[in-house]
């Protein structure tokens, strides 16, 4: 399809306030999409670029990571000013040009809001540590020392060591839960909340089409500073470097995930609900009480719209079991909220490496995600099947990486810039020295190498998006008839008067799929090798193969 020729009318977004509910969101990490300027660096020009791929995928909408003005300490997640773009990535004119794009394709656009922590850069800061008395003396947390001189409690931060750091200037220690140079700021403190309201208020008056929000469950501390309590070994499942962090030793009872949380949500909704169809989706960063928080912050409709968790991004093989066991926690415990399920994203390791997937494997594992009740994010270069990127230590970038190398090796592997064509050494993303080097093994999975392959993983990934959306039950439908037995998991899909089956084959030996009663009929559509309807009850799946198969009138 030829995007530029064929753009029409209809294509320009219409107003539709729950087009989030079911939708596919791209994930796109500035840095490594594609360079524009030559210096290495992704950038929205960039991006606008490469649109048209993201558009011929089908997806509903893009979710672009931090650009904002930075040090760049954490790439972007430590903002210096909240209301510009960063040189790096361009202008605040750039990124209206691709408001402007985007929307002429079809796609809505989400970006990185990070409201729990700022750099210690930003204005705000810099006066806040002035003295214990200016006016933004209580922006952020601030707490006396023990009388040893020690930290005012036992909190850790997610990168290592203390969550506390001391300023020598105003004699207090500063509360950081990420890197020391990301103080949090006070969300107890009422003028806090309605300048980052007012933040919000800029994007969306810029078009924006709503926020995936960063670490949505660090917004509030206890303001008693407790000690958080240890947490049993064997309840120590956390999804980044679980092996090296003691951050992972403790039950995170009084750092985050406070109650005062969800009046601060009740306001960021309402002021979505000001704009036409305004959305937000939430990162509940929490390895014990992910899908609680989740359905907490998502339900009612007057918090957060989507919230996604760390179920599927964690280390764990979704084994048909485990993955029934997740859905099962989800529909038992979601109630009228609603989750946004990804396999990757640029924090962890890319799931074709994390669960080891062959090419057969990827695939059925994406048809499963794009089958799930809820939304879905997909990360740049998932759907050319990446796996994940070597990154020597002396080309490391990530912080994380470098304090914990070499038994956690970071986040840079993920991030490696985004091949798209296989003839160059860079793969198109820069003719320049890119800022993470170019994975060699990536090139063979270069765009231009697999677009216009009917075989492709590419292909495949459109083919599947499509049958999505060709599907209301897919989108929008309920979930029910849940099973799980020999490797096969299988649902039924349900929306008004359809009915779809789905069954996926997650091993590597072909295994019988039970039928739920009723009369079936093979969906021929389904991007899948067709198998015959075995009348009997059952069908015969080939190892890591998908069956969908709609319900016929009796």
């Amino acid at each position: 399809m030829n995007l530029m020729q064929d753009l029409k009318p209809e294509h320009i977004l219409a107003t539709d306030k729950d087009w989030w509910r079911g939708a596919v969101i791209y994930q796109i990490y500035p840095r490594s999409f594609q360079d524009s300027n030559h210096d290495g660096i992704g950038d929205l020009a960039g991006i606008i670029h490469r649109l048209g791929h993201v558009a011929e995928l089908g997806v509903d909408a893009i979710w672009i990571s931090p650009f904002f003005r930075s040090p760049m300490l954490d790439f972007g997640y430590d903002v210096s000013d909240y209301r510009d773009v960063d040189p790096m990535f361009g202008s605040l004119g750039d990124f209206d040009a691709l408001i402007s794009r985007a929307h002429e394709l079809g796609l809505r656009v989400l970006i990185d809001l990070v409201l729990s922590h700022s750099s210690n850069q930003h204005p705000w800061f810099h006066e806040s540590q002035t003295s214990r008395d200016n006016p933004k003396s209580d922006w952020y947390v601030w707490a006396d020392a023990k009388p040893d001189g020690s930290p005012p409690n036992n909190w850790l931060s997610i990168f290592g060591g203390s969550a506390w750091e001391w300023s020598g200037d105003r004699m207090q220690y500063y509360l950081h839960n990420f890197l020391k140079e990301q103080p949090d700021l006070n969300l107890h403190n009422a003028d806090v909340q309605d300048e980052l309201l007012s933040v919000a208020r800029f994007w969306l008056d810029r078009g924006v089409d709503g926020f995936r929000l960063d670490t949505i469950n660090f917004y509030f501390h206890d303001p008693e500073l407790r000690d958080n309590p240890a947490l049993a070994p064997e309840l120590r499942n956390a999804t980044i470097a679980p092996e090296v962090n003691p951050y992972n030793w403790q039950e995170h009872l009084y750092d985050k995930n406070h109650p005062a949380n969800l009046e601060f949500l009740r306001r960021f909704r309402a002021l979505l609900d000001e704009y036409p169809a305004a959305t937000s989706v939430g990162e509940v960063g929490d390895a014990q009480r992910g899908m609680e928080i989740q359905a907490q912050y998502t339900s009612g409709g007057d918090k957060v719209h989507m919230c996604y968790s760390f179920e599927f991004l964690s280390g764990i093989l979704p084994t048909a079991e485990r993955v029934a066991e997740v859905l099962a926690d989800y529909e038992d415990k979601i109630g009228d909220g609603w989750a946004c399920w990804a396999f990757s994203n640029h924090d962890v390791v890319r799931h074709a490496s994390r669960w080891n997937l062959g090419e057969d494997a990827r695939r059925l594992y994406a048809a499963l995600l794009l089958s799930l009740r809820g939304s879905v994010c997909l990360y740049q270069g998932e759907e050319l099947g990446l796996t994940e990127a070597y990154v020597s230590y002396e080309d490391l970038q990530d912080p994380y990486g470098i304090r914990f190398w070499p038994k956690f090796k970071g986040r840079d592997g993920c991030r490696t810039p985004m091949p798209w064509i296989s003839d160059n050494q860079n793969g198109g993303f820069s003719d320049a020295k890119p800022w993470l080097p170019m994975a060699m093994e990536h090139l063979q999975r270069a765009v231009g190498a697999q677009d216009g392959a009917e075989d492709s993983t590419l292909a495949f990934y459109r083919r599947m998006i499509g049958f999505r959306q060709a599907w209301a039950p897919l989108s929008k439908g309920a979930l029910s008839d849940l099973r799980a037995a020999e490797g096969i998991v299988s649902f039924v899909r349900s929306h008004g008067d359809q009915r779809l089956f789905c069954a996926f084959n997650l091993t590597n030996t072909a295994r019988p799929a039970a039928l739920p009663a009723g009369h079936w009929r093979q969906d021929r559509g389904a991007p899948f090798t067709a198998i015959e309807d075995d009348r009997g009850g059952c069908v015969a799946l080939p190892p890591y193969q998908a069956y969908f198969a709609a319900a016929e009138s009796a």
